[in-house]
């Protein structure tokens, strides 16, 4: 079964940032498969997923966790706590985005720190079924996933075991990381950054180099 089936009417929107769009999608997706469905984030369902968004946006305090190793405990805890909140309510709390007093409410900085996580969490949700297919991004979304590539790259790319060069089918050419030889990773902006996201299983994208460094780059732990 393929997920996300309703999903399209989000590429006609143009009253929503690109951040927004993928939050209503995957909130959307999160109400068509339930609580208990599987995602790509191993050990985690997507109630699982839903509360680790709920304190991304909404606890700046717990949220730390995610990148200060001695506060990742705390925010291993609050998460817990947000997931045994009704599964409706917790949809509802994605849905909300950050809360009112946080800056990143803003709808440029929600823009710029928001885009991909919602973008690879839909896809996280949507791929972890068999019969899953790209997906047209909205506009929106597509725009900002190339600023993403264009000015992230070299953050995205900084484990890669040699230099890497990532072209887009939009035409982008980044060299995400000096060095010679290189590997070349091609397609749709939204399979490079899976890819570079560590989802390399399930992007779409072709790899060009010499062949062992083509399966390094293959197995490398990419994420942020």
């Amino acid at each position: 079964m393929a997920f996300g089936s309703k999903l399209e009417r989000y590429t006609r929107r143009h009253d929503m940032n690109a951040a927004q769009l993928e939050r209503q999608a995957l909130c959307d997706l999160f109400t068509e498969v339930g609580p208990d469905a599987p995602t790509l984030c191993a050990g985690w369902t997507t109630k699982d997923l839903a509360a680790h968004l709920v304190v991304r946006d909404r606890r700046p305090d717990a949220a730390a966790g995610l990148v200060i190793k001695k506060l990742a405990g705390y925010g291993d805890r609050v998460r817990l706590s947000a997931k045994e909140r009704p599964w409706e309510k917790l949809i509802t709390s994605v849905r909300q985005g950050p809360g009112r007093l946080s800056p990143i409410r803003l709808s440029a900085l929600d823009r710029l720190t928001n885009t991909i996580e919602y973008f690879v969490h839909l896809e996280d949700v949507r791929r972890a079924v068999a019969g899953w297919t790209p997906r047209e991004l909205p506009a929106a979304v597509k725009e900002q996933l190339n600023q993403s590539i264009s000015k992230g790259a070299g953050l995205f790319a900084r484990k890669a075991p040699c230099g890497l060069i990532l072209k887009t089918s939009d035409g982008q050419t980044v060299v995400a990381k000096k060095g010679e030889p290189a590997v070349t990773i091609s397609g749709d902006v939204g399979e490079v950054i899976l890819f570079l996201y560590g989802r390399q299983a399930q992007a779409k994208v072709s790899l060009s180099g010499l062949d062992d460094l083509v399966e390094m780059v293959r197995n490398t732990a990419f994420g942020i």
